[in-house]
């Protein structure tokens, strides 16, 4: 029987004691809420909140945090030093891999002359692409490179150039606000139930594999591609960004294996930038550019993980897990995707060792590497923990995990969990966030969400959740672009995630119970790409 979630009231100024009354009778015989232990967390974290000054660390000092770059290298070694020094034990961190080549931009500058002046561009060069041979200099030109026809019709024609060859795209207007906080009415529509496909672990990504004759054929000319603008002689491609007004969202570009072959560099660009310089050229006009790429490529494949824990009393042999990922892209620091996150689950451990609260079951905290490659290190550290989800042969330590909760939604305040469609959770969580209703968390949707680090838990049939955040500028502004930047942290939003994020994590360590789970999921030989849902954009 689908369990249906009910409009949820928030609770208002009233003393802290009477908020039990607010439970359900059924609930509260289900679930015992200790509000003394929320009073100690609340106080913490809000009168003594040092949430602001970890994300200053993990991004003003050791940002941004490419996986097996300095600075994500930089950042799990302090990570492991500050969770040490608030009194966790077994803090480390644990290796994963395969992962492939580190790389980090040391050097970009890029000046475009038009016959109306000189143009300083904004840029950033795509993650694992080759540097230049120094500064290099050259005349622009817009090639359309989509087909092996267009390959044959600008042979012998690209050498020494610096090649544009996209669309230039629409730059609407901002007609709206970057910034979106949810109403309650959009709350309430994300209650609703959208399917009614099988949930058995679908969170964990679709299966790949060869046959897909379409997506073959794509790769295949890409390498085509990037091989014909290397023996051409191109300096360097250049792309339109996604986002304007300064704003370059930027992603990878280039092969993270190992002793993988020097490409040409790819560059992109501001979009008003590129329409500048594309419309000039469209009109027959010289272009130069000056242009000088320095990367630096780390051979060692390795990765990490950041773990710890806080070691539980009666039940310490059993194990609640909360994480975030705390790898980044690199041009920007690496704030709302996904410091905030790792600066919100390290401060709930801080805040749960401060208070002194007793735990039961053991807390452990994993800050994954690799995520934005697709969830590589959550999904080594599951298969090598709980379970391998190509054949569900599982561990012993498969039957000790309550639960996993993740924060991967940017600086948001937030408003609820989404329950990965498992029905027996909701009234346990209904109960678990009254005491914040105050805060704005109201809402819980049986609707899966995607694209980060719980569907790793979920994929094998352990209780993995994301919670619900305002989306604020995420998909706007933020998230994978060059404005990822401290400024767009949102301080009360952090401080109240991090108190509902060590509520929820107290909960679950001291119930009686495991937390319900589904029922196990079939095999499923291969993970494909990172998968995608509502929440995730």
């Amino acid at each position: 029987m689908t369990f249906l979630i009910r409009q949820r009231g928030l609770l208002t100024g009233v003393a802290l004691t009477l908020a039990v009354a607010f439970v359900p009778i059924s609930a509260q015989q289900a679930e015992r809420v200790d509000l003394n232990a929320i009073y100690k967390i609340k106080e913490e974290g809000f009168q003594r909140s040092r949430v602001m000054e970890i994300m200053s660390w993990l991004t003003d000092v050791y940002g941004p945090r490419l996986t097996n770059s300095p600075g994500f290298r930089k950042a799990g070694d302090w990570a492991v030093k500050e969770m040490t020094s608030w009194g966790l034990v077994n803090v480390k961190l644990q290796p994963f891999g395969p992962f492939g080549r580190g790389w980090a931009n040391d050097k970009f500058s890029m000046m475009a002359t038009t016959p109306g002046g000189s143009l300083p561009v904004i840029g950033y060069p795509q993650a694992w692409t080759s540097s230049t041979d120094g500064p290099v200099s050259g005349d622009a030109i817009y090639a359309t490179l989509d087909t092996p026809e267009d390959l044959a019709t600008w042979q012998g024609k690209l050498k020494g150039k610096f090649v544009l060859s996209t669309a230039m795209p629409d730059v609407p207007a901002l007609f709206e606000a970057q910034a979106q906080r949810y109403t309650q009415e959009q709350l309430t529509a994300l209650e609703a139930e959208t399917d009614a496909l099988g949930r058995g672990g679908r969170g964990g990504g679709r299966a790949g594999g060869p046959g897909r004759g379409g997506a073959g054929q794509a790769a295949s000319f890409t390498q085509a591609r990037a091989q014909f603008l290397k023996d051409e002689g191109v300096l360097a491609v250049i792309s339109p960004g996604r986002g304007s007004g300064g704003t370059v969202f930027v992603g990878g570009g280039g092969s993270r294996e190992a002793n993988a072959p020097a490409t040409v560099p790819a560059v992109t660009i501001a979009v008003e930038h590129y329409g500048r310089i594309l419309r000039t050229l469209q009109k027959n006009q010289p272009v130069r550019i000056d242009l000088e790429v320095k990367n630096t490529f780390y051979d060692d494949p390795t990765s990490f993980n950041v773990v710890g824990e806080i070691a539980g009393t009666d039940k310490a042999e059993e194990l609640v897990m909360l994480g975030a990922h705390f790898d980044s892209w690199h041009s920007g620091t690496g704030a709302t995707d996904n410091a905030a996150g790792s600066a919100v689950m390290m401060e709930a451990m801080r805040i749960l060792k401060q208070s002194g609260l007793a735990l039961r079951r053991t807390v452990r905290i994993g800050l994954w590497g690799g995520e934005e490659q697709g969830l590589i290190g959550s999904r080594q550290y599951v298969t090598e923990t709980f379970a391998d989800r190509a054949t569900m042969t599982l561990k012993p330590a498969h039957a000790k995990l309550s639960g996993y909760f993740n924060v991967d939604n940017g600086t948001g305040a937030i408003r609820g969990v989404y329950l990965q469609g498992n029905e027996g959770v909701a009234p346990i969580f209904e109960t678990w966030m009254k005491p914040f209703g105050n805060l704005g968390m109201n809402t819980l949707t049986i609707r899966d969400t995607g694209g980060t680090d719980h569907q790793a838990f979920d994929a094998v049939g352990l209780p993995g959740f994301q919670f619900v955040q305002d989306p604020v500028e995420y998909g706007t502004r933020t998230h994978h672009s060059n404005m990822d930047l401290f400024e767009r942290i949102q301080e009360e939003d952090m401080r109240k995630n991090a108190v509902i994020v060590a509520s929820f994590v107290y909960f679950a360590a001291n119930r009686d119970q495991l937390l319900p789970r589904k029922p196990l999921p079939a095999p499923q030989p291969a993970f494909g790409g990172r998968g995608t849902g509502a929440g995730r954009e």
